[in-house]
């Protein structure tokens, strides 16, 4: 019963914060308990999970997955290896820490980013900041400062909405053929693209099980051409959505691990899912991935220029730490908000309304430490794939935990 208290943990923990569950595909009849049941107190579930934890130390193997030992993608009587036990095992740690935060208990940001994700956040120094800013007066045409010429820059770049739909459509076909030639897809999976408001994230991939996503790019703010290959890549081709349909197919389908039916907000799985989401339009376009952009936007007519777009690409790559030196002020130090948003204003060289987005997700009760997952996700999930494609395919197949992507 290893896999089914698993899932009902998470699902438990799932009611007492919106989006901490962010996608479950799993047996309808776990779900339907979860939700029949009344509310369990944090402190209860914190209990269920270190049990879940020692129990997990301790050996013990997995029975019938919700009493029904005929169902499609059932656990039944198996005895979980070495590697699938110590995935989860820390994904209940994240799960454990969680229901500790919500208990009330005390928990330094640095911990709880830790044991929630498998990685420690550091705080950088702002001089890795003001080289960026050097990098960028050097790249950037025009004079004057470099945070009025950037955003000067970007914005005017800013893609009607009325146009979105059918770049994301394009660009989507464009990256799914690639991604089906290097990984292969499985047959069958679908992506539905919609617009969205009010929402404190750029784009979000709403996995559905069946091997269907529905991807959302949020419009409260502009998109800027330099930034939407990124984001296609990184929610659709060849990021979370072919990472979840592959899982789909691969481990629930044909091995039967239930436990990847559902994902939670707080687990290490989310890190190296952002990590190598974050990788992805490189792993597909190459190292100069603007080079096959402009065919996308050069029709638009935006201006948009494939070498400045990677000069500044390159010379702007140290300030996405920017953002998770704003966590640390803000769960850390317990600094205000708009002294935050200041912040990041001046070190991100966005303008106050990007600032101002980039605090409000950090301040969401769902993604107060989910910063980490972007910042030192990437940079582990590039070192260990290292340009080789084989080692993508075996972040978007296989289970494995931050650990593993360490070299010894």
């Amino acid at each position: 019963m290893i896999i089914e208290r698993y899932i009902e943990l998470g699902l438990r923990l799932g009611r007492h914060v919106d989006g901490f569950v962010d996608a479950y595909y799993g047996p309808p009849a776990i779900a339907e308990r979860v939700a029949a049941e009344p509310v369990m107190a944090p402190e209860n579930l914190a209990a269920d999970a270190a049990r879940l934890i020692a129990d997990l130390d301790n050996g013990i193997d997995d029975g019938p997955t919700d009493g029904r030992a005929d169902a499609p993608g059932d656990s039944c009587g198996t005895a979980l290896d070495p590697g699938r036990r110590r995935w989860l095992r820390a994904q209940v740690v994240g799960l454990h820490t969680s229901a500790r935060k919500l208990a009330g208990e005390p928990i330094a940001y640095a911990d709880e980013v830790e044991w929630c994700y498998g990685v420690r956040p550091t705080f950088r120094d702002e001089e890795l900041f003001d080289a960026a800013h050097r990098r960028l007066d050097a790249v950037l045409p025009g004079d004057g400062p470099i945070r009025e010429r950037i955003i000067a820059w970007r914005e005017a770049q800013a893609i009607p909405v009325d146009r979105l739909p059918g770049v994301l459509r394009d660009i989507a076909e464009d990256f799914r053929e690639r991604t089906d030639v290097l990984f292969g897809l499985p047959e069958g999976e679908h992506i539905d693209w919609e617009l969205a408001t009010n929402q404190p994230w750029s784009g979000f991939n709403y996995y559905l099980g069946e091997l269907r996503s529905r991807v959302a790019i949020n419009t409260d703010l502009p998109v800027l051409a330099p930034s939407i290959g990124h984001l296609v890549a990184h929610e659709a081709y060849p990021g979370h959505h072919t990472e979840h349909s592959r899982k789909e197919a691969g481990l629930v389908r044909q091995r039967q691990w239930l436990e990847e039916t559902l994902f939670c907000v707080g687990t290490p799985q989310c890190l190296l899912a952002e990590g190598l989401a974050d990788l992805a339009l490189t792993v597909i376009a190459g190292e100069i991935p603007e080079m096959v952009m402009v065919e996308h936007l050069g029709p638009l007519g935006l201006g948009y220029d494939p070498e400045v777009a990677m000069a500044v690409r390159l010379a702007s790559h140290s300030l996405d730490a920017v953002r998770a030196n704003a966590a640390w002020l803000l769960h850390a130090d317990d600094r205000p908000v708009d002294e935050v948003v200041d912040y990041v204003e001046r070190w991100g060289l966005l303008p106050r309304e990007r600032a101002g987005k980039a605090v409000e997700f950090l301040t969401s009760p769902t993604w107060r430490a989910y910063i980490s997952c972007y910042v030192e996700g990437l940079p582990l999930c590039r070192e260990f794939v290292a340009g080789d494609p084989a080692r993508f395919a075996t972040l978007i197949t296989e289970q494995v935990v931050p650990a593993d992507l360490v070299a010894p």
